[in-house]
């Protein structure tokens, strides 16, 4: 858990639902009464599904998307399961109780930067001193990207706009395309060619002439550890979000270990973001 983050158990209302796809959906909640808690992109959230009688524990999501003006958390689902068939089957007005924050999320610039002091610099025309140039690639597959909106916004906002470098099997695997596009430049990779390059996210060109100071990933494990052989071929420190299979969400149930060079640790809690350095890939 990160340090000095309140977790709390609230009755959120659905407040709209986004359908980009049949088997998607996007539900923003919002709570009627009081703002939301802080988060932070990469952190999750543990749903408890009602009027699923086969779903007995609760169902860790990402955090898709925070918008403070609006005071909603979006959440980005698959229907894939009963729960998740479950989640998709809300109307506006329901309500879901969750927990939140959950979990460790991703290291932002202004951390990165105390991180990472050889990261390439340059000379300020306006001080006159040197200031660390910060390039964020971020590398998403799949419903794996849905963490990654969250994350841009929260970079972009810190002054670095990111590259998204987004993929999957065909055109309608890539969603919420404009809002990427709204924090940073997008490219994107098809295994059938229907859109941007044909191939994997490891294929694309940009990979050529990779000139970044920090990579995040998020989706199918494989892709996960090919982004995190490139990163370390290239000498560019990267951050992957792991999807183990999770219960509890606090690191009671030891459902989710992995096997790091720190030894074994529950992901919901020591993750689910994790340096690809402590992870035996």
């Amino acid at each position: 858990m990160v340090q000095g983050m309140k977790k709390y158990v609230l009755d959120l209302v659905v407040k709209y639902i986004e359908r980009p796809r049949r088997d998607y959906v996007v539900l923003h909640l919002t709570d009627p009464v009081a703002p939301l808690p802080a988060m932070l992109p990469g952190q999750f959230v543990e749903v408890r599904v009602d009027g699923s009688p086969s779903t007995f524990l609760r169902r860790p999501i990402s955090i898709n998307y925070v918008d403070r003006r609006l005071n909603e958390l979006w959440l980005l689902v698959h229907a894939v399961g009963a729960g998740t068939r479950a989640l998709a089957s809300l109307a506006e007005g329901n309500r879901l109780n969750v927990i939140l924050p959950l979990g460790r999320g991703f290291t932002l610039p202004d951390e990165a930067t105390r991180e990472n002091r050889e990261a390439p610099t340059r000379t300020s025309s306006k001080t006159g001193f040197e200031q660390v140039v910060e390039r964020w690639l971020l590398v998403g597959g799949g419903v794996g990207t849905a963490p990654l909106l969250y994350l841009g916004q929260e970079v972009a906002a810190r002054g670095c706009r990111p590259t998204f470098l987004l993929g999957g099997r065909s055109a309608s695997d890539l969603l919420q395309l404009d809002l990427f596009r709204r924090f940073g430049d997008v490219c994107l990779t098809t295994e059938d060619g229907s859109a941007g390059e044909r191939g994997f996210v490891t294929q694309h060109s940009l990979w050529a002439t990779a000139d970044f100071t920090r990579i995040c990933t998020c989706g199918p494990k494989p892709m996960m550890m090919a982004v995190a052989r490139l990163a370390r071929e290239l000498g560019i420190p990267c951050e992957a979000s792991l999807e183990n299979m999770m219960a509890c969400g606090l690191g009671a149930c030891l459902c989710c270990v992995e096997d790091t060079t720190e030894g074994n640790v529950c992901v919901c809690k020591e993750g689910p973001v994790f340096s690809t350095d402590k992870l035996k890939w």
